[in-house]
């Protein structure tokens, strides 16, 4: 069976493609995207599930899919420069994000992180979402995640300044503490 229809689009880009890329040039603004709409014309005719027995068949459908395709371009364009227009007219009022609780330092250290770490550190500690919730919202393993938090929190300890002398058997001790004051550690 695709032994057939790629001996069809062989045979329909061999024969046909000069009057495939003359209606395309017709229709699109410069020959580069004629050639993208033929392009994109036979990927869709012959990704999609229609079913052709002749090369007549199969151009009609490529012809037809050319014209669908330039009018997609055409409104995503007029689209995309319509925001363009209405997002240039409103004035541009300098942003400043202001997260409460996060020191600007911190949120530097953030953005040193790559976006996994970074995107494991938010959803673990900052949205307080389990390694299992975080992995399966990140798709990742549960042991990548663990992996990624670890490094990313070792890293900010390091440009906060907050890690201890390596060669120090102490550690710091860090108890999380929920909103009545207790740690989640104590039953009392």
């Amino acid at each position: 069976m695709s032994a057939r229809w790629e001996g069809l689009l062989a045979q329909l880009v061999e024969e046909r493609w000069p009057a495939l890329l003359s209606r395309a040039t017709l229709l699109a603004a410069t020959p580069s995207e004629a050639e993208d709409l033929v392009q994109d014309a036979l990927v869709a005719t012959f990704s999609s599930r229609a079913r052709f027995t002749t090369l007549a068949q199969a151009e009609t459908y490529v012809r037809r899919a050319i014209a669908t395709r330039s009018i997609d371009r055409a409104r995503t364009a007029a689209s995309e420069r319509r925001a363009a227009d209405r997002m240039a007219t409103q004035p541009e009022a300098p942003v400043e994000t202001v997260l409460p609780g996060l020191e600007q330092d911190v949120l530097a250290a953030l953005a040193r992180l790559t976006a996994r770490q970074r995107a494991c550190v938010v959803l673990r500690h900052l949205e307080d979402l389990s390694v299992a919730q975080t992995a399966d919202q990140l798709g990742l393993s549960e042991g990548a995640v663990k992996r990624y938090t670890s490094d990313a929190a070792a890293a900010m300890q390091r440009w906060l300044g907050t890690t201890t002398d390596p060669e120090a058997d102490e550690r710091p001790t860090v108890r999380l503490v929920n909103g009545t004051g207790t740690s989640r550690g104590d039953r009392s």
